[in-house]
């Protein structure tokens, strides 16, 4: 069943263009040149239930723009979203009570509060009675080790408590769809571990329907088996992860160890693009139908190999190559 369905959305922002100076400022009063750029241009999907899906693109992509349309905070100005049989930009409260939006540079937080208080005050504004209140807390807190700092002051907590603080204050009401904008942002590498073991588990536990985005590849690789790519407005690619880096990368990695003597980059451009070497490893790039062969050839050659692997494309540079000139040209 499609929870999230979304049909020839678009969306544009207006802006005025304004020479620099006061003269200029001036002149404005009276006399503006209106343009206007496209956020998000006739893009189409469709997210069934309990899936978590990623959410991926550069900056100014149409990724924000999207989830606030789906959440209800814009309108669109074209097309149309359908989440959980509503239309978000009615704003309905029965919808709004059924999801919840967590941005990684927005606080919903009382900053002088301890964070409880805005637990207690969430509590009333969707309605969560005592019982089902105390259940999801106690289960969001277990989850998410925060039994020492629900009476601590918010800005006396530490970035990662506070993200903690922000999903436990997003998820007591149980929404069925969670829409996470840079969950990550900002934390260090066991805070976002942290985070995506609980968002992994939580979905697995409720099966809730999560669009996820994040400029950290190893959210995507760890949580999203399906990935949505946009870029200038339009979406360029839907689909498995592992089905992205066969359709963008027609090549493989041979990572090779030596044993002893140094390897130029002359005798090993032969079999393939030398794209890493040094005195006792090098990495080359080779056709994909042909990486069995090359490694072959490789391992009976005169050189003197002690290891050699082969592996896919990291997905962080099949992604870079995809937003860079060359790789939309592929």
């Amino acid at each position: 069943m499609a929870i999230i369905e979304v049909k020839d959305l678009s969306k544009k922002y207006e802006y005025y263009k304004k020479q620099p100076g006061l003269w200029a400022s001036v002149k404005s009063l009276f006399s503006r040149e209106k343009l206007f750029k496209d956020a998000v241009r006739d893009i189409s999907f469709k997210i069934e239930e309990g899936e978590l899906v990623g959410f991926l693109g550069p900056n100014g992509a149409g990724k924000t723009t999207t989830l606030k349309m789906l959440s209800g905070i814009l309108h669109p100005d074209g097309g149309q979203a359908r989440v959980l049989g509503f239309d978000p930009y009615e704003r309905q409260a029965e919808y709004q009570k059924q999801f919840a939006l967590v941005m990684g540079n927005k606080n919903q937080l009382w900053w002088d509060l301890p964070a409880m208080e805005s637990f207690v005050l969430n509590k009333e504004i969707y309605e969560v009675s005592d019982e089902d209140f105390k259940k999801n807390l106690d289960e969001l807190v277990e989850l998410l080790d925060l039994k020492d700092v629900l009476d601590v002051q918010v800005r006396k907590l530490s970035l990662g408590q506070r993200m903690k603080c922000e999903l436990v204050a997003a998820l007591l009401h149980k929404p069925k769809v969670l829409f996470l904008d840079e969950p990550t942002l900002g934390l260090d590498v066991v805070a976002q571990k942290n985070v995506r073991d609980f968002v992994r588990k939580y979905n697995k536990l409720n099966k809730t329907t999560i669009i996820l985005t994040s400029h950290y590849m190893e959210d995507i690789k760890e949580l999203c088996e399906r990935v949505i790519i946009i870029d200038k407005g339009k979406i360029i690619y839907d689909g498995k992860l592992d089905e992205l880096i066969k359709k963008y990368a027609p090549y493989k990695k041979i990572k090779i160890i030596f044993d002893g003597e140094k390897i130029s980059r002359d005798q090993l451009s032969e079999f393939g693009e030398v794209d890493e070497i040094n005195s006792h490893f090098a990495s080359l790039k080779v056709p994909r139908e042909k990486t069995k062969e090359i490694a072959s050839r490789i391992l009976i050659s005169s050189l003197p190999v002690d290891d050699i692997l082969i592996d896919e494309m990291q997905a962080d540079e099949v992604i870079r190559g995809i937003f860079s000139k060359e790789g939309a040209e592929v």
